[in-house]
């Protein structure tokens, strides 16, 4: 009975010790698979951004949401050909004159950048800063860029405008205009990019006390994708101006339209090649926001082009290349 007392005895100790071998072996597996769960729930929760929703930090005259990555360069070259119903003996339908807008950004974090430009219209410099406030992304349905700008005519006093009026300036004041805007868009898929351009400008000084110093504007504007290196655009803008009271204080006709304009861009390793049909000459908001003269239906149509070129200046990224 001893022995059998021992064998059992020994027994019974074997299968606790199973027992509680396979019974943590399953407690650590199981801990395991409920820590790998967790985890990947942490991971689904990651929020998701959109990317791409424009080719270009530029539109076409206006800007869009995009932005460029810290520590790089962008080079505009814009350009605008005279109207192609000037003629073809005349003006060879408007590419016998040209006016141009050379601009630098720079991105200061991937969210920021700063600009500045200089067009030969109205010798105007411009800066400005944009600033990205919100992202698409599977949590939220619109990115959200916030756009602010300053301009100075250098024009000699007494000069006349592209609306006929002949411009003159007491003093360097009269000659500022400011803009501001809020960039609203959405990536609706892989093709289709739409946004919307709540606009302010303030003119200092206008042709005509009946036109207002400031004009509000809504702006829209939209890219479809041909192909991978192909895009369909289009951007216009509405004024809420008041062309009766020019009317009444002038008896001529209101100069100004909403800008119009559509064109292509094409991508080509580090540069963007716009080109594009505008009734907008100007290239600064001032311009064609408030002050376009062109107007589609009589044939003042303008063929026009940018051409974006990116530096990369992140010395730490050049290094990872050495």
């Amino acid at each position: 009975m001893a022995i059998w007392s021992k064998k059992l005895g020994l027994l019974g100790g074997v299968f606790c010790l199973a027992f509680l071998f396979f019974s943590s072996t399953w407690t650590v597996s199981y801990a395991q698979e409920d820590l790998l769960s967790l985890l990947d729930a942490e991971q689904a929760k990651e929020t998701t951004y959109t990317m791409a929703t424009f080719k270009a930090s530029r539109l076409i005259n206006g800007h869009s949401i995009e932005m460029i990555s810290k520590n790089h360069l962008n080079f505009w070259i814009s350009h605008r050909f005279g109207a192609v119903n000037s003629g073809f003996i005349a003006n060879f339908f408007g590419l016998d004159e040209a006016k141009i807008r050379l601009g630098l950004e720079y991105g200061l974090s991937d969210r920021w950048l700063v600009g500045a430009g200089r067009s030969s219209l109205e010798k105007t410099y411009d800066i400005y800063t944009k600033y990205k406030l919100l992202r698409q992304s599977d949590l939220f349905p619109l990115t959200i860029t916030g756009l602010a700008g300053w301009g100075i005519n250098t024009m000699p006093s007494g000069y006349f405008m592209e609306s006929g009026a002949q411009m003159r300036f007491a003093n360097n004041i009269e000659r500022y205009s400011y803009w501001g805007q809020l960039l609203i868009a959405r990536k609706v898929n892989k093709k289709l990019s739409l946004q919307v351009m709540p606009t302010i400008v303030h003119v200092n000084k206008v042709e005509d006390p009946s036109i207002s110093n400031q004009v509000f504007a809504l702006g829209m504007a939209g890219r479809y994708k041909l192909t991978q290196r192909l895009t369909l655009s289009g951007e216009y803008y509405h004024t809420f101006d008041d062309p009766g009271a020019y009317r009444a204080s002038t008896g001529k006709s209101y100069p100004y339209q909403d800008a119009l304009s559509v064109g292509v861009d094409i991508e080509t390793g580090g540069h963007v090649f716009q080109l594009h049909f505008t009734n907008a000459r100007g290239m600064v908001e001032k311009q064609f926001v408030a002050q376009t003269v062109g107007a589609w239906q009589d044939g003042d149509i303008f063929y026009g082009f940018n051409i974006a070129r990116t530096f990369s200046l992140d010395k730490s990224a050049r290094n990872l290349h050495k």
